[in-house]
């Protein structure tokens, strides 16, 4: 008999809310997985149309309260509106449930009622519509489920299956002793004994080292903590700007990592003298740079780049390749949106994705700029020639956008399940934070206290080999995953005709 609809989407809007306490406690990386054991359980009990809504309620609640940061942007920086940036907050959080809606629509409409076939269904329809919310319209994968998992026993399968794959792995473990019919032996057997084993087993045989070390750097990152709304404010730019030069001069390891628009001017439009002097200090000294700049003009167009100065060599350019709707480019239509806030928006050109590493000392570093870390597909293209992948990987952000809050732990998370993903070690240079060294095992061995000016000196170790992840995901990208899932969405929709078949 299917479920009355109320009041159980109200509960999966708690249910929803209460597991995105992982994203910053990362030792509650089981409360995730009893949500959304509870959640299928209700949504096995349910009619199409009322998992719909149980899914729409979820997933507007896991989005909004995983990213109410964005009201600050919005709010105190844009200028919007309380009231209107809220509703934008709401509004973009009840648009991607609609995948995880979709998703559960399809889980009742499908499922078999035996636990053995549906908690695969249920995981493979999680898949997807975590997928879809990763892709479409350029992707927005912020707090995806398996990011979660991170500290959790899960994470042992990133460098095989990646945080998609985690994501559905976690809602198989969840849907398995949910979705069991009774309490029989073999119910225990199958909801039970199954799970623990996806569970502890990778942990308990330890994760397989595809990677082995390069050499070994010393490493400066910097963090100038510039307030957000003097970044861009003539008359605090030049104490900024003097701060990250000086500290830049200054550095003596083998390398120095300066946070994303650490320099908010092109270069052209710096004091004269500044910008020559950058490159004349690094390229006659033994230090080598990397610097988050914008660089173009209006002729050629804008990129949100990463310069690198080295030792007697041309200098190296990344431009950043996944932009950020609003942010960096304007999605069409909505023209009238950005115009209503005060934010010195973009509208860039995009750089290469399988863009070429900054090599130093032998290590071939990766930059990323801020959001980019959050695609570890794109990453993974750079590693399809084994001869040049990348030994390191180095991620400068300025989240200062978001102000204190929970954005900074979990963009932290993003990037150590990037390492765990490629084992490469991540430098992350950041403005407000969080400005840390990571191991390619995830760890994180070296930080700054977010929200201080400060320089952190470390040592970090390269890595060379490329992890199962690194070698389909840079292949073939997301689609192993995606094929995965729709093959055995397809397989159970064809048992349920045949089932309804006179």
């Amino acid at each position: 008999m299917a479920a009355r609809p109320w009041p159980w989407p109200l509960a999966a809007l708690g249910l929803g809310a209460l597991q995105t306490l992982a994203y910053v406690h990362t030792a509650a990386w089981w409360l995730p997985l009893l949500c959304t054991g509870l959640l299928a359980a209700r949504a096995a009990r349910s009619t199409p149309r009322q998992a719909a809504l149980l899914g729409a309620a979820y997933g507007t609640a896991w989005v909004a309260t995983g990213t109410w940061w964005l009201f600050v942007s919005m709010h105190r920086y844009g200028g919007l509106p309380a009231w209107m940036a809220a509703l934008a907050v709401a509004a973009l959080a009840a648009f991607l449930s609609l995948y995880l809606a979709a998703a559960l629509a399809a889980f009742a409409r499908w499922r078999s009622g035996r636990a053995s076939l549906d908690a695969p269904l249920f995981a493979a329809v999680w898949l997807l519509a975590e997928l879809a919310r990763g892709v479409l319209f350029t992707g927005f994968p912020w707090v995806a489920s398996g990011y979660a998992q991170v500290d959790g026993p899960l994470a042992a399968w990133a460098p095989w299956i990646g945080v998609y794959g985690i994501g559905a792995l976690g809602a198989l473990v969840a849907a398995l002793p949910a979705l069991q019919p009774d309490r029989s032996a073999r119910a225990l057997a199958a909801g039970v004994v199954l799970p623990v084993l996806l569970l502890a087993a990778p942990a308990a045989v330890g994760v397989p080292d595809f990677t082995r070390p390069t050499g070994t750097l010393a490493v400066t990152l910097l963090q100038g903590n510039v307030p957000q709304e003097e970044k861009f404010d003539g008359e605090h730019q030049a104490e900024a700007l003097a701060w990250h030069l000086q500290a830049l001069l200054a550095a003596r390891s083998d390398l120095v990592v300066a946070p994303e628009t650490s320099i908010p001017f092109l270069p052209q439009d710096m004091p004269d003298g500044v910008w020559d002097r950058l490159q004349q200090h690094f390229e006659a000294g033994s230090t080598a740079a990397l610097v988050g700049v914008p660089l173009g003009n209006l002729d050629t167009g804008y990129t949100n780049s990463a310069v690198g100065f080295a030792p007697g060599r041309p200098g190296y350019r990344y431009d950043k390749h996944h932009l950020v709707p609003f942010g960096e480019f304007i999605p069409y239509a909505f023209k009238w949106f950005t115009r209503m806030m005060d934010i010195p928006l973009g509208d860039f050109e995009r750089g290469p994705e399988a863009a070429p590493s900054f090599e130093v000392r032998g290590e071939r570093i990766a930059p990323n700029i801020c959001y980019e870390d959050l695609f570890g597909e794109e990453l993974a293209a750079r590693f399809v020639d084994a001869a040049q992948a990348p030994t390191l990987l180095a991620n400068l952000s300025n989240i200062g956008w978001f102000g204190d809050t929970v954005a900074i732990p979990q963009h932290l998370q993003i990037s150590r399940l990037r390492a765990l993903e490629l084992q490469r070690p991540m430098l992350r240079a950041t403005n407000t934070g969080a400005t840390v060294v990571i191991d390619h095992l995830g760890r994180v061995t070296a930080a700054l206290a977010p929200h201080t000016r400060g320089v952190l000196e470390a040592r970090v170790q390269g890595r060379d080999g490329r992890t199962p992840y690194a070698r389909w995901a840079g292949r073939f990208g997301l689609w192993p995953l995606a094929l995965a899932a729709a093959l055995w969405l397809g397989v159970c929709v064809l048992r349920s005709r045949r089932r309804a078949a006179p």
